[in-house]
């Protein structure tokens, strides 16, 4: 790639989604944008630079900055993070969300192993809270991603990463090639395409927001974006948890780290008196 077409599109993510992408990282940008030119009708990346140049095309534009968005994802990705909710958070949540939901959203999903997970553990955790309704939602930039995420279908090396053979043996049945999620918990997941630094108006009501891993990755105005449209998505008393290392607050951002909880944010004492 041309050191221009790289710069490009360095800020077509920084523009459109916040993302943080290094123009010197050819390898990564080639690999990334190799299968968006051939998708697109384009016989090199060289000719899909060109084209987007030529026609500015919306769509274009969001099939590149779509693909610089994958992450790794695998299931129970940081186990500890899981064991928390466990052990921790989900007991807390039935007790004082008694008989109302208890709505749970996985910020930038990807290819859903993260709320799958969460799924299957609400699942296995069923008959200790009769009563408690647990509503999960998953989220992500990437159309493509969440088409795969809804399917519910993962290959046998996805599932080999982090997912227990007690999960598989009940979570799962095998298709073909492929392994394919339970239609209980497929079913138990609502989805939909957000971009975390556009408007979120609309986004309301949650007790629990998982977005790991994904603030690192942005540019230091989208990360004050996102805490924002996070903490105001939130119900009084409702917590983010971040990735391991990801320390999202820096001046008067309105989440304050919770004691003794690694990657665990809450609102700030002014902020659950307004809400």
């Amino acid at each position: 790639m041309k050191p221009e077409d790289r710069e490009l599109v360095a800020q077509l993510c920084a523009a459109r989604s916040g993302q943080k992408v290094d123009p010197a990282k050819d390898y990564l940008l080639e690999t990334r944008l190799g299968p968006v030119a051939r998708r697109e009708g384009f016989d090199s990346i060289g000719d899909l630079m060109a084209g987007l140049r030529a026609r500015r095309e919306d769509r274009l534009i969001w099939a590149i900055v779509e693909a610089m968005a994958a992450g790794d994802t695998s299931f129970f990705r940081d186990r500890a993070a899981f064991d928390y909710f466990r052990d921790v958070l989900a007991p807390e949540l039935a007790h004082r969300r008694k008989d109302q939901p208890i709505r749970i959203w996985s910020a930038a999903c990807g290819t859903g192993q993260e709320i799958h997970s969460l799924a299957m553990l609400v699942d296995d955790m069923a008959g200790q809270w009769p009563e408690a309704r647990f509503e999960l939602f998953g989220s992500d930039l990437s159309e493509r991603a969440l088409e795969k995420a809804q399917t519910g279908l993962y290959t046998q090396f996805e599932v080999q990463r982090g997912l227990p053979i007690r999960s598989l043996v009940r979570h799962f049945e095998k298709v073909d090639e492929m392994w394919a999620i339970s239609p209980q918990i497929r079913q138990a997941i609502r989805w939909r395409r957000l971009n975390l630094i556009g408007d979120m108006s609309r986004v309301r009501g949650f007790d629990l927001v998982f977005c790991r891993n994904v603030i690192g990755s942005m540019i230091e105005p989208a990360q004050r974006q996102v805490v924002e449209n996070l903490a105001a998505a939130l119900n009084p008393g409702g917590k983010v948890l971040f990735g391991s290392g990801e320390d999202p607050v820096a001046g008067a951002e309105p989440l304050v780290p919770v004691d003794d909880a690694p990657g665990l944010y809450a609102l700030r004492s002014a902020d659950r008196a307004a809400a």
